[in-house]
């Protein structure tokens, strides 16, 4: 009922006015990596997306009164170049003050936790002994974990890899790196795949992902901040957290629309 209150006042209140500021052309073109299962996923065979950020997507649009099209595209890259080309309304990439310049970031709206995998013999049993002289650590060239480690290694050396689960395998296998670090749902996915493989148990830090619009339109980025507002203490993130089934996922604590890198 709460839910359902405060999507009408939103919708009676701000709609009108904001859907113009959001998607001027009448339908919210938004974007997101496809590889990352935290935001969504769509399958092949149906053309179905679901994901805590595709069912964000559906209820702006449904607040807002507007249709939606959501599209998967490449990496972070290539949704910061969607939406600063013109191309959507929106995206969702995690924060990074190097991904700023043309395109603007919303406040956090949820954390996906990071962590590594190592084979079963590795000495390597928790976050705190990943930094160590020695050891090579890899992360997928630009992804989040890799921009945090480039920051806060300090002994262990970082090895920066293309996005190829393949490729990956095999160098943790043949010892050619001692961890691989990732979000949580991916690296999940990639213990059930490789046997002889475990998941350290904590977290290195929550990836703040957030909503991004082109450069310099306030009201809309106003507009999508309070939604997220409304989305949180609604209820509404945290059930399509678990209506998504993906591990990791925290509903992001409110109380500033400034997001801050880890």
């Amino acid at each position: 009922m709460r839910q359902e209150f405060i999507a009408a006042l939103f919708t009676a209140f701000v709609a009108p006015a904001a859907a113009d500021d959001v998607a001027p052309g009448g339908t919210i073109r938004a974007v997101y990596i496809g590889t990352n299962p935290a935001q969504a996923t769509r399958d092949a065979a149906t053309g179905t997306t679901r994901g805590p950020s595709y069912d964000l997507t559906v209820e702006l649009g449904k607040r807002l009164g507007i249709a939606v099209d959501m599209k998967p595209v490449a990496g972070p890259a290539a949704v910061i170049a969607a939406v600063s080309g013109g191309e959507a309304d929106i995206g969702f990439i995690a924060f990074e003050p190097s991904r700023a310049g043309t395109i603007d970031f919303s406040q956090t709206y949820l954390l996906v936790q990071q962590s590594f995998i190592v084979l079963d013999g590795s000495s390597i049993r928790t976050i705190a002994d990943i930094d160590r002289p020695g050891q090579k650590i890899a992360g997928v060239r630009d992804d989040s974990i890799s921009l945090y480690l480039r920051r806060h290694l300090k002994q262990a050396t970082l090895v920066e890899i293309a996005n190829n689960p393949p490729e990956t395998k095999r160098m943790l296998a043949s010892k050619e790196i001692d961890a691989f670090g990732a979000s949580r749902p991916r690296l999940s996915a990639l213990v059930a795949e490789i046997p002889g493989t475990r998941l350290v148990p904590d977290n290195l830090f929550g990836v703040p992902q957030t909503v991004i619009l082109p450069k310099g339109k306030a009201a809309a980025l106003e507009t999508v901040n309070r939604f997220i507002d409304d989305a949180r203490a609604s209820g509404f993130l945290k059930a399509a957290i678990e209506k998504s089934g993906v591990v990791g996922l925290e509903v992001a604590p409110g109380g500033s629309w400034k997001p801050t890198a880890p």
